[in-house]
């Protein structure tokens, strides 16, 4: 029985993740497909989370994210900024600049923790913010962790938009870059996504989910050699996250084994 709970918990948390990743709402086809489960264990599921509130049925009878899932959303991105800040922190103290925390949620990069600069002139980018993977030195940092082939599958669907006149907008020359910042171990938004707008950042390894941290100024204060000396601290700043979130999961592990 232990065995069947755990079993109906993970495939309740695959469907959430699939409603997640499937933008606006999915068809319980569709559900059946990209969870590779029966349909009816899956309508059973689905009906139990349609009533808790974490699902929602719409007229059309596809399915999406109900609205309870938002508090568990608000209280996760809190706990996680609270988490991160000290960590940006020091970053911003060393370079005096912006720093940033993004994560990969399906095929979206998003803002998940910032500390801004004290400087009058600063980027400032709201916590929350979907931005575009292709032409943002944290997106293309989230890219360089995946193979070609997902890289592509994931920029078929957004799109290759330019921002600049610096972006890029051609699968080649993403690959290319991609290949470059897995060598190197860092990626460069240089005016890409904001003319006069430097950024370095470095993909998390360790994580349990596909995460990069960022330093972004202006290109004023932020020059052309200045990501090759600025992504040493990053990496290392990468490097304690990674080492004090598996510290945090064993806290949990050892509190649950007390308990």
């Amino acid at each position: 029985m232990a065995a069947e709970r755990v079993q109906s918990v993970d495939r309740v948390f695959r469907l959430l993740e699939h409603l997640a990743d499937g933008g606006a709402s999915l068809s319980l086809s569709e559900l059946a497909q990209r969870a590779d489960l029966p349909m009816p264990t899956i309508h059973r599921l689905l009906q139990a989370l349609i009533g808790q509130g974490y699902v929602r049925q719409e007229s059309s009878k596809r399915y999406a994210l109900g609205p309870r899932m938002i508090r568990l959303g608000d209280a996760a991105s809190r706990n996680l900024g609270a988490w991160v800040r000290p960590h940006l922190e020091h970053l911003v103290q060393e370079f005096g600049e912006t720093t940033n925390m993004a994560m990969l949620e399906g095929t979206a990069c998003i803002y998940v923790a910032q500390v801004a600069s004290s400087q009058t002139v600063r980027m400032f980018t709201e916590v929350g913010r979907v931005v575009p993977l292709n032409s943002t030195g944290v997106g293309k940092a989230l890219l360089a962790t995946l193979s070609d082939d997902e890289v592509v599958e994931i920029l078929e669907h957004t799109g290759m938009a330019s921002a600049t006149a610096h972006t890029i907008t051609a699968y080649p020359d993403m690959l290319a870059e991609l290949g470059r910042i897995r060598d190197r171990g860092y990626a460069v938004d240089d005016c890409e996504q904001e003319l006069g707008v430097r950024c370095v950042a470095v993909p998390i390894a360790g994580l349990p989910f596909r995460a990069a941290l960022s330093v972004s100024g202006p290109s004023s204060r932020v020059g052309p050699d200045d990501p090759a000396r600025m992504a040493p601290s990053l990496q290392r700043v990468a490097a304690d996250l990674a080492t004090a979130f598996g510290l945090s999961e064993q806290d949990g592990h050892k509190a649950t084994a007390r308990a």
